[in-house]
């Protein structure tokens, strides 16, 4: 395949090896082909015969020699002059041969006069783009750059190759409907940077922004292939339907996976190999698959066809994730179990700094002015005392007319008035509530800067500190609760507002203003001089020179939401302004337009303070008027024909969209524009678009002044404003890519991932300034590294008011030179801005600290990833402004989430399109995957004070859930690549190097057994019962005979009164005329099978004795439920048929219901076998009673559903009954002076037997509570086991949890009842599965108060094959013995991470991972257990991991099959040791477990072996070469979230699917997506495939109270549960 253009071309020999090497990995679907054309074009472009530049743009690389005089303003952004091409390529050349690398790299455009052929061509189409672009209005121009949203439209064109399926989330109609429009009111904000807000209908009339998609339709139209479907749920909406589905079906062709191998496993991270589709040998042409109805014909597994679009979504999800993907970071593993989560591997080519170490940058001389007031006081003072008619403020209404003009005359009366009664009039003359230097809050309106100024300076003069903050308009106001923990560590006890603000404040109903969440209590004092006393006339404030004391407190918000305080002293006030003063050249009586807010920042500094300083005249626009006329601050600027404006990106976003409107606009009066977010690296475009509108009304480039501030070094840098228009702003376009590594580069590979910077300007006069490394030690950068800007100056904050730690380590750093050495005596301060220091002394900002993701060790800006997100079109679906990113951390790294706000009219595809192009766009430009993208309802995200998005709020909101996005697409599939390496299985070793003795590798042979029952010392009458009787038939007549009327069983019903009774004799005469009627009305043989379908009761019990009377084989079957006959009828009639009942015995009733109309349309009645009617019996007596010949005869069978769904039967003989009812009798000490209480379902197992068989052979009497009672009562059983005093009793996992959900509440009114649960010794759950601990434990603390002791509640475990191995603990007295101080004995804690690699690790309680285990109760008597391996048949060692098997004279004798499947039984019934104990045959029990040697005695003296049961092996999944259990991931996923009540795991085409029962509003359900993903990430290292959310009572759960995880499973696929939500996740 070796390219012939390479043959003529001398490449040298390793160059042409890793071409073929590339090849190789083409070949084999390792590297897709845009990555084989990449690397390639790498490998062979130094050999390639250079061609000219095209573009036209030059890129010139500057290198910056220390202390070389560089001009001011070394960059053209239009005319480079005559900087030719080719001769920058020859100086490059020269300097890379000088060994002069490259440091700075920046790009300008080209010369107009440069030749045609240069330039791109202007073709007509990219010009009508171009064209398009410019009109129109609704784009935000602060991310906005053309060059970025060409780069993001290329990125998504790329993709159009793909055929990107990614399935549709499927959504309930009743959750669409409530997105509709009327659901909510627009946003009257739509902010992007943290305080911005937007204009009502920016959007409005722009049918021309989905043009500039270049066929994004055509695209979405085939990768979202067919996902038209709004849902798959059976209440949907079936528009699209039918159509989507074919369409489905259309990719399912293409995409065809031939199912004879197992699915490939998507979970898994490989890169070594790629998926190969096998293909059956021979088979040449593919098969299509048959369609049912509009939907594919998938296949499961095990082969069982699957008509359903549910099926298809998945398979589109599996074919979707299958494709090559970003290869993993480098994977290592120490130990099988060790799962040690990915380490970020440094990439060789990353790009690294190579410049030299930079120095600090030193601002110019801070000038020192004659005239300059010794403190701003003074300036105040002297303004108001020799010019008091100047203005100094002018405020406007709505309507954009002056409502206020304040005087400095009356700036300085007012203020002094406000000071003297802060300090005088509050409190009392000898305990003054305020003294000089108390902080005091200030709350003033945003529309109100006249009372806000005067209360500052009144406050100044008074030498109190004021803390400005914004009005808490409610209680519950996001951020508002940090405020108050502000205002409370700053000792404030008074806050100043103004009347309008104090009125408008919420009120309780005696009128009081309410405290504050958080807040500490404030007296509100009204600062308007109505209200204030006057001075006398011989106080005066006492005005100082600027010192050290603290002037101000300006809050902070931290990226956590937590709100700081920084203090800024009086000499940093004064030096401050005096700083702006110089660099902006103010001089008196200036006018000046302020947009910004006027309590902090930018607006603060100049447009309240600076502006004092200089006697200039401030116009304050209020933010409600912008929102109303958003050309309001220009219009002011032509009437006052203002000299300064400040103005935030937005302001200028907002006048672009309106100036339509206007004529008469003229900016030539402005000399300087300050941009106070010009360090959004974003706000480039703004001014530019700015610049091209408005060049033609008079406003000048070099008028436009970008500023970086922080709170904590104030003014960091600023633009200044200058005459020569010939010197155009610095730019420089760096490499994406380079950034994330903190590195700055020109971007050479793609054209399309780049960021334009602007420069900030200078230093500020009288401050240095460098650039740190942003993690570690404060090291000086290099040349070409981006670092934190750190700024040494007197005018710059001070402290974290209150927080010395964290004051050290922003307000008190001293950078170091690579050699240790601090650059200065001097502490430097953190900014918080991300930049470097280029050519000429300009700052260049690339981002900030707090915006920062570090994902997988690279950085990625939040708003650099908001950009690109806004820039994908069309942007009718979402908010532009309204947009958050923000990261959480998962599994040990940060993960992007994106959430933005939806209109109220954008469908859910549209949606749905515009989110997976935000992914695709995203990870094209920043190579980066984004973890979550969630689209809200309009207006719902929580807000700053000015109107933009609290990110702290929103991220808080997101992490526990309470979002309630209507839109979710989780990516964990793409983003997370630092799993661990999926488990290779380790080869065994051989049997003949472990088997010494008993020792298993060192370890002892994992084998324990119960009692030997030969040694055990029977009395007289136990002794007879088991020598002279081998048949249960026998038993009955011999009690029947010598104890005729003891009382056997008692049945209550649900008001606890005694329903029915048996003594011996009465039932051995029932169950004789049932034999005489299986006889004669029957005409039933020896050996036949008869059903026996009965409620749990009396007549279940005498129908069972008399099958055995007549000879027959009995069958017990659960009826159907009446009111659920279509679902539960079906199993009847199948364990009837399995069976092969001749016969089926019930009561009249059930009689009816069988042959009733609904049974008739859920199954053919009419092959019911003879249903005899007991209610009706014959007065007969059998002539003989039959007696089998032989114990190994068949009893009965036992049929039961396991939670795979199986229907097992399995066959019990005589001798096996009888072994089994003797060992639970010597287990449980039963006689017949003993009463026992059974609450359990009667028709397989354990349960069966205690409730049929074990009275008639021990003699005890049985109290029965059938379960299905307890739903009316749930105290039935508690109370029955208290009225009768029962020692001992039985129930099931579901009967423990009505208790001990329905009774929670009622102990007391129980133990006013007379509850007593004293004289329980033995409470035992009967189960087949791993005990549930937390159900055991919960159940015994709640009724301790009744009297329960807490050892009395234990388990026991049976399986098909042997239906009660283990069963009862030891006796109470025994455990008193040992001490019951410790925790319990019989708890373990084992490691889940080693059990996922079938391995057993003992860790402490509470240990990371760990696991609770509780023993499965004392092994029977004459039961033996071993520890085996299930594939090896090897015996394992002590502690370890296995498959059980068990040894009894009561196992089962084998399963009961039509089709007599030999094999399976065998194996199950009759397996042998491969190697070791070889003789005993053993039955395997399906469940993996570990026996462990305990501390604790047996009665003999011998130490006790606790069996731990683990989980079946049925249920466990195989995920990454790990085995699972699902009640671990259920149990994590079920303490995600408050509202998740149960859930259910299980696996389709090796994805992991989980299903979510939602206790709550359907609003909740999408918030439940990423909390389980995040949970089984976390402490699985699993990645869920799908996510379904249904309604509580969805999952099924059998009668023992176990998840029917498969029937689950066929009913999602078959789409049967009209799920509220299902996730694909990608």
């Amino acid at each position: 395949m070796a390219d012939r253009s390479l043959e003529g071309m001398a490449l040298p020999l390793e160059v042409r090896a890793r071409l073929a090497e590339l090849e190789l990995e083409l070949s084999e679907g390792d590297i897709t082909q845009k990555g084989y054309e990449k690397k390639r074009s790498k490998l062979i472009g130094a050999y390639l015969p250079q061609p000219p530049t095209a573009n036209g743009a030059a890129v010139v690389r500057c290198r910056l020699q220390p202390g070389e005089g560089v001009p001011r303003r070394p960059f053209r952004s239009t005319h480079i002059g005559v900087c030719d091409i080719r001769e920058a390529a020859a100086r490059e050349r020269a300097a890379s041969a000088a060994g002069n690398r490259p440091l700075f790299y920046f790009r300008f455009g080209v010369d107009q006069a440069l030749p045609q052929e240069r330039r791109a061509p202007v073709t007509p189409s990219s010009a009508s783009r171009y064209h398009r672009r410019r009109s129109s209005g609704s784009r935000d121009e602060r991310y906005r750059s053309d060059v970025h949203t060409e780069a993001v439209q290329a990125a998504l064109a790329k993709h159009k190759e793909r055929k990107m399926a990614v399935p549709m989330p499927s959504k309930r109609r009743s959750l669409v409907v409530q997105t509709s429009m009327d659901a909510y009111t627009p946003p009257d904000t739509s902010s992007g940077s943290e305080d911005e807000g937007s204009v009502q209908g920016d959007s409005q009339g722009t049918p021309t922004s989905s043009q500039g998609s270049i066929n994004m339709e055509h695209w979405i139209s085939q990768a979202i292939h067919g996902s038209t479907t709004s849902t798959t749920s059976s209440s949907s909406t079936q528009s699209g339907g039918s159509g989507a589905a074919h369409r489905l079906a259309d990719v399912m062709a293409q995409t065809h996976i031939e199912n004879h191998s197992a699915p490939p496993d998507v979970t898994t991270y490989t890169s070594d190999h790629s998926i190969q589709v096998e293909r059956p040998q021979g088979s040449t042409t593919s098969r299509t698959a048959p369609k049912y109805g509009n939907a594919e014909l998938m296949e499961t597994g095990d082969g069982v066809p699957v008509s359903s679009r549910v099926s298809a979504k998945i398979q589109q999800l599996v074919n979707t994730l299958k494709r090559p993907k970003r290869p993993p970071l480098r994977e290592f593993f120490v130990d099988d179990f060790e799962e040690l989560l990915e380490v970020q591997q440094p990439d060789p080519n990353q790009p690294k700094p190579e410049g030299a170490q930079m120095l600090a940058t030193r601002g110019e001389q801070l000038g020192v002015v004659t005239n300059w007031p010794p403190s701003l006081e003074a300036a105040l003072q002297r303004w108001g005392t020799i010019s008091p008619k100047a203005p100094c403020l002018t405020t406007m209404d709505t309507n954009g007319k002056p409502l206020y003009i304040l005087t400095y005359g009356k700036l300085w009366t007012r203020s002094m008035k406000v000071a003297y009664n802060i300090l005088h009039k509050l409190g009392t003359k000898q305990e003054p509530m305020v003294r000089p230097g108390d902080r005091v809050a200030l709350v003033f309106p945003n529309n109100d800067p006249a009372a806000f100024m005067v209360a500052f300076y009144g406050c100044l003069l008074a030498e109190v500190v004021p803390v400005p903050i914004e009005v808490p308009l409610t209680r519950k106001d996001a951020g508002s609760q940090q405020i108050g923990f502000l205002l409370g560590s700053c000792g404030v006890t008074v806050a100043l507002t103004s009347d309008a603000c104090h009125k408008g404040l919420p009120k309780s109903p005696t009128g009081e203003i309410p405290q504050f969440k958080g807040w500490p209590k404030l007296l509100w004092f009204v600062t308007e001089s109505k209200h204030l006393s006057k001075p006398p006339r011989d106080w005066f404030p006492h005005i100082k020179d600027a010192n050290n004391d603290t002037a101000y407190i300006e809050y902070k918000t931290c990226k956590d939401g937590s709100v700081l305080g920084v203090t800024v002293t009086r000499i940093a006030l004064l030096t401050h302004c005096q700083a702006l003063t110089q660099a902006c050249s103010y001089t008196e009586a200036e006018t000046i337009v302020n947009v910004l807010d006027f309590k902090k920042d930018v607006g603060l500094w100049h447009g309240i303070l600076t502006s004092v300083m200089n006697m200039m005249h401030v116009i304050s626009i209020p933010y409600s008027l912008m929102k109303v006329n958003p050309l309001s601050w220009i219009q002011k600027v032509c009437q006052y024909k203002a000299k300064v404006a400040c103005v935030k990106s937005r302001d200028m976003h907002w006048a672009l969209v309106a100036h339509r409107d206007q004529r008469d606009v003229n900016l030539s009066s402005l000399r300087m524009l300050i941009v106070a977010d010009g360090a959004n690296p974003w706000s480039i475009s703004s001014c530019d678009a700015f610049l091209n509108v408005f060049q033609s009304k008079g406003l000048r480039q070099e008028v436009i002044c970008p500023c970086a501030s922080s709170p904590e070094a104030l003014t960091v840098a600023i633009r200044r404003p200058t005459d020569d228009s010939n010197q155009p702003p610095g730019r420089g376009v760096l490499s994406m890519h380079g950034l994330t590594y903190g590195v700055i580069r020109v971007d050479s590979e793609e054209k399309l991932s780049v960021l334009t910077v602007q420069d900030v300007g200078l230093v500020m006069p009288g401050a240095i300034m460098c650039s740190v490394k942003p993690d570690g030690i404060p090291q000086l950068c290099r040349t070409d590294e981006i670092g934190e800007l750190c700024v040494c100056a007197v005018a710059t904050g001070t402290s974290y008011y209150g927080l010395s730690g964290m004051t050290k380590n922003t307000f008190e750093v001293f950078p170091m030179t690579s050699s240790g050495a601090p650059i200065s005596e001097y502490p430097f301060i953190r900014t918080g801005l991300l930049g470097f220091v280029g050519p000429g002394g300009l700052v260049f900002v690339v981002g900030k600290m707090d915006g920062l993701m570090v994902v997988s060790g690279r950085r990625h800006n939040a708003d650099d990833i908001v950009a690109t997100a806004l820039a994908v079109e069309p942007m009718k679906f979402v908010y532009r402004g309204r947009i958050a990113v923000f990261s959480v951390t998962v599994l040990h790294d940060e993960r992007i989430v994106i959430v933005a706000e939806q209109r109220p009219d954008s469908t859910e595809e549209d949606s749905f399109q515009w989110m997976s192009r935000v992914l695709q766009a995203i990870d094209s430009i920043h190579q980066v995957g984004v973890y979550c993208l969630a689209l809200v309802p309009a207006n719902t995200l929580p807000k700053t004070p000015l109107g933009g998005i609290h990110l702290s709020e929103t991220k808080q909101l997101f992490l526990e859930g309470s979002l309630h996005p209507c839109n979710v697409l989780m990516c964990p599939h793409t983003c997370v690549t630092n799993l661990p390496k999926p488990r290779q299985k380790q080869p065994e070793i051989g049997p003949a190097s472990v088997m010494v003795g008993n020792l298993v590798s060192g370890k002892r042979i994992a084998q324990a057994s119960g009692r030997d029952l030969g040694q055990i010392e029977d009395n007289d009458q136990a002794r007879k019962v088991r020598t002279e009787f081998l048949f249960l038939s026998e038993v009955l007549q011999w009690r029947a005979q010598t104890t005729p009327d003891h009382l056997l069983y008692t049945l209550l019903n649900c008001r606890g009164t005694i329903a029915n009774s048996l003594t011996c004799v009465q039932l051995h005469k029932r169950a004789e005329k049932i034999a005489v009627m299986l006889m004669e009305r029957g005409h039933l043989q020896d050996g036949d099978h008869v059903a026996l379908v009965y409620p749990p009761g009396i007549d279940l019990i005498a129908a069972f004795y008399g099958c055995l009377y007549a000879g027959c084989v009995p069958i017990t079957v659960r009826p159907p439920h009446p009111q659920n006959i279509a679902t539960t009828l079906p199993t009847v009639k199948m364990i009837v048929e399995v069976s092969r009942s001749a016969c089926l015995m019930t009561t009249q009733l059930i009689c009816k219901l069988l042959r009733s109309r609904e049974a008739a349309a859920a199954v053919d009645v009419r092959t019911w076998p003879l249903i005899l009617d007991t209610d009706d019996l014959p007065k007969k007596r059998p002539a003989q009673i039959y007696k089998p010949s032989n114990p190994d005869m068949l009893a009965y069978l036992d049929f039961s559903v396991s939670t795979t769904g199986m229907l097992a039967g399995v066959k019990m003989s005589h001798a096996a009954t009888s072994a089994f009812c003797r060992s639970i009798k010597l287990q449980c000490e039963l006689y017949p002076s003993r009463e026992v209480a059974i609450c359990l379902d009667p028709y397989c197992g354990l349960g069966f037997v205690l409730w049929c068989l074990c009275s008639v052979y021990s003699g005890h009497q049985s109290i029965l509570i059938p379960p299905s009672e307890l739903e009316t009562n749930p105290a039935l059983w508690l109370l029955a086991v208290s009225q009768y005093k029962v020692r001992d009793t039985f129930c099931s996992y579901s009967v423990m949890e009505l208790c001990t959900k329905g009774l929670g509440s009622q102990t007391e009114s129980l133990k006013a009842r007379g509850l007593d649960l004293s004289r329980v010794r033995t409470c035992v759950v009967v189960a087949e599965e791993r005990p549930r601990i937390a159900l055991t434990q919960s159940f015994s603390k709640l009724f301790k108060d009744l009297g329960l002791h807490p050892r009395a509640v234990s388990t026991s475990f049976g399986c098909r094959v042997n239906l009660a191995i283990c069963l009862q603990p030891h006796r109470l007295w025994t455990l008193a013995e040992q001490g019951t101080s410790g925790p319990d004995p019989t708890t373990v804690y084992v490691d889940m991470r080693a059990l996922r690699h079938d391995r057993v690790r003992l860790v402490e309680r509470g240990s990371p991972h760990s696991l609770p285990l509780m023993e499965s109760g004392k092994i029977l008597p004459g039961v033996r257990i071993i520890i085996a391996n299930p594939e090896t048949k090897g015996p394992l060692g002590d502690s370890h991991l296995g498959e059980i098997w068990v040894h009894s004279a009561h196992n089962a004798s084998g399963y009961f099959t039509i089709y007599g499947d030999e094999s399976l039984q065998s194996d199950h019934f009759n397996s042998r040791l491969s190697f070791g104990d070889t003789q005993t045959i053993w039955a395997r029990t399906g469940y993996l477990g570990f026996l462990r040697r305990t501390e604790l005695t047996d009665a003999n003296g011998e130490r006790h072996d606790a069996l731990y049961v683990v989980g079946a092996l049925d249920e466990a999944m195989e995920l990454r070469g790990m085995r699972y259990h699902p009640i671990d991931i259920e149990t994590s996923v079920i303490r995600a979230h408050k509202s998740v009540t149960e859930c259910a795991v299980f696996t389709w085409t090796n994805l992991l699917v989980v299903v979510v029962e939602l206790d709550g509003s359907e609003q909740e359900a999408l918030d439940l997506v990423p909390l389980v993903t995040n949970v089984v990430l976390e402490e699985h290292y699993l990645i869920v495939g799908v996510v379904v959310v249904v309604d509580i009572g969805v999952i099924p759960i059998n009668s023992r109270g176990e998840k029917q995880r498969m029937h689950l499973r066929d009913g999602f696929l078959a789409d049967q549960l009209d799920p509220i939500y299902v996730a694909y996740n990608m």
